[in-house]
């Protein structure tokens, strides 16, 4: 359990240097054609990698890899996962928190998808995240 001093820097460290998204990817082997994949991830140089991985540490759940390009990445990709750091973080979130809300809403609407009509409201609501996060990848109608 971390404390409401760690939940709060965890927030600030998201909203500063972190991303939330989710995509829909191509996958055939899933019912509807796409698989459903939601993230958190932090960045950080990896000039400062000794005090990035005490960071993780307080999330402890994830891993790190370190791009080409010198930047370390802690990703948070198991749902269960992503559900208990946005539950930590949430009260704290200030310009992440439109998007923690709509993965929130993602995850809530995916349990319901009982059709693919139900699935194709779900990748409306994944194609949100264009919106809040400048992606400028198409949209998946």
């Amino acid at each position: 359990m971390r404390s409401r001093i760690q939940q709060s820097y965890l927030a600030g460290f998201l909203d500063a240097d972190g991303s939330i998204y989710v995509q829909a990817k191509p996958n055939r082997t899933y019912r509807y054609g796409f698989q459903i994949a939601p993230y958190i991830v932090l960045f950080q140089s990896a000039k400062d990698r000794t005090n990035f991985e005490n960071v993780c540490a307080l999330i402890g759940t994830g891993y790190l890899r370190k791009r080409k390009d010198g930047i370390l990445e802690y990703i948070i990709g198991r749902s269960f996962a992503i559900k208990e750091f946005i539950k930590d973080v949430y009260p704290f979130l200030i310009l992440k928190k439109r998007q923690a809300e709509l993965l929130l809403r993602i995850f809530k609407e995916k349990e319901r998808v009982k059709s693919k009509q139900d699935f194709e409201k779900l990748l409306i609501l994944v194609d949100r995240f264009r919106e809040l996060n400048y992606s400028k990848k198409r949209k998946h109608r």
